[in-house]
């Protein structure tokens, strides 16, 4: 007979398979590649007859977080082949961070979260505390792997803020599982903490001269949208962070683009009010953005600016936080235009007309109109000397095809609880980066 479930069982093996990351120090990358392709094989095909104790009762022979754990680790491993301590520090968040969640989140939840009522404080806390310990430890313990060998302030300060962005990432209200999320989380912490280099980083920190201008300025800035009604405060205090952000990262130039890019979605936002509230699909809180819509749309895009001036990147950089931020504010326009004035709206997949607001639809004069606004946007950049003239074009092209894999998500996933709008809205900017990076490569 075989042993009845246990989520306790389920989290401890959870856990205990992060000890694993302990051999990423001795094995060779095509090794630890190896391995990671057997176990999963092995939980896909072989796990499913012997450990029907870990298996929850909703689950079905491939469950999904059993399968989706070693096709993490392999995703590490082939996004890192020469940087085994990113391995096994994402490896750690995930093993003991979302493991410990569980357990304290059920043990002593403390109070719940006000955005996820099936998280609590005490689950967070868990998380980032013993996920960020692991982290450290092992991207220590892997560092003399590594060719040159990290410095410690990123073997430690790294795995931390990577085990803090994991653990909110894993608080979001949507059901793509934690074993996927999580370590993707950590995964672009780490990958962009070890961009960072030591003189720049210095020469940004060294007075405080440069940065008054910019927290003065957005703080007036934050103050008149909230009072202007476009903002929450959250969503005002949000903004600030990362207007500072752009600002030093990417200059007033970059900054000038963030209030042109934000003025662009609050006048179209605007637009068909009234039709917009009869079908019962205008915005909520009459249009003001809070702090995930902040996050959704220009998080990657202060990420980017930040990276433009912390790194030795600062082209690439710039092209991406121009093309994110763009195609974020494209894809807002593209969906108020089409819910104010869409005759016609279908889904990407199917073709099948479906009522305007519907999740991953799209319309002619919507997708018309975040393509003008996408040119629009690209051609201020260039003017500021964000980029060259030669992207404006690519960017444009990048936004609507960003666009379009929301739409085909949105109507495939969303319905289904595996993103909310504002993943959507990250994915948007993430592929228009990536899409736009791979342009600029070619360009320059």
């Amino acid at each position: 007979m075989s042993a009845p479930f246990s989520e306790g069982r389920r989290q401890f093996l959870h856990m205990a398979m992060g000890g694993f990351a302990l051999l990423l120090r001795a094995l060779t990358w095509p090794q630890a590649v190896a391995l990671a392709t057997a176990a999963l094989l092995f939980n896909l095909f072989v796990l499913p007859h012997l450990g029907k104790g870990i298996y929850r009762p909703s689950d079905s022979r491939f469950a999904a977080g059993i399968i989706l754990y070693p096709l993490a680790v392999l995703l590490l491993l082939l996004c890192f082949p020469h940087r085994p301590d990113i391995v096994a520090a994402a490896w750690g968040i995930l093993a003991a961070g979302d493991g410990m969640a569980t357990l304290a989140g059920r043990a002593m939840p403390i109070r719940r979260l006000p955005w996820n009522d099936d998280k609590s404080v005490g689950g967070l806390l868990a998380f980032i505390l013993c996920g960020g310990a692991a982290a450290i430890a092992l991207a220590l313990w892997t560092a003399p792997s590594v060719t040159p060998l990290p410095p410690l302030a990123f073997l430690i300060l790294a795995p931390l803020a990577a085990a803090i962005v994991a653990g909110f990432v894993e608080t979001i209200p949507v059901g793509l599982d934690d074993n996927l999320r999580v370590p993707a989380a950590a995964a672009i912490v780490l990958g962009s903490a070890a961009l960072v280099d030591r003189e720049h980083a210095g020469a940004l920190f060294s007075t405080l001269g440069p940065w008054l201008m910019p927290i003065a300025a957005n703080a007036a800035v934050a103050a008149a949208g909230y009072f202007g009604r476009t903002v929450t405060v959250a969503g005002a205090v949000t903004g600030f962070a990362i207007g500072v952000t752009v600002w030093m990262g990417a200059g007033w130039q970059g900054w000038v683009l963030l209030l042109a890019a934000f003025g662009v979605t609050v006048l179209t936002t605007k637009l068909g009010g009234r039709r917009k509230a009869v079908l019962g699909i205008a915005e909520e809180r009459g249009g003001r953005r809070g702090a995930g819509n902040a996050l959704a749309n220009t998080g990657l895009a202060a990420w980017l600016a930040a990276l433009a001036a912390l790194s030795i990147y600062r082209d690439a950089a710039l092209a991406g936080f121009v093309a994110a931020l763009v195609a974020g504010s494209s894809d807002t326009v593209s969906s108020e235009i089409g819910k104010a004035y869409g005759r016609r709206t279908w889904l990407v997949t199917t073709f099948r007309p479906v009522p305007a607001g519907t999740s991953g639809a799209v319309s002619s004069e919507g997708t018309a109109g975040g393509a003008a606004a996408a040119l629009l946007l690209a051609a201020i950049a260039a003017s500021l000397h964000l980029i060259p003239s030669s992207l404006i074009l690519p960017i444009a092209g990048a936004s609507v095809a960003a666009a379009m894999v929301e739409s085909v998500l949105g109507s495939t996933l969303e319905p289904r609880g595996l993103l909310n709008n504002d993943l959507l809205n990250f994915v948007t900017t993430s592929v228009a980066a990536v899409i736009t990076l791979a342009a600029w490569r070619m360009l320059t």
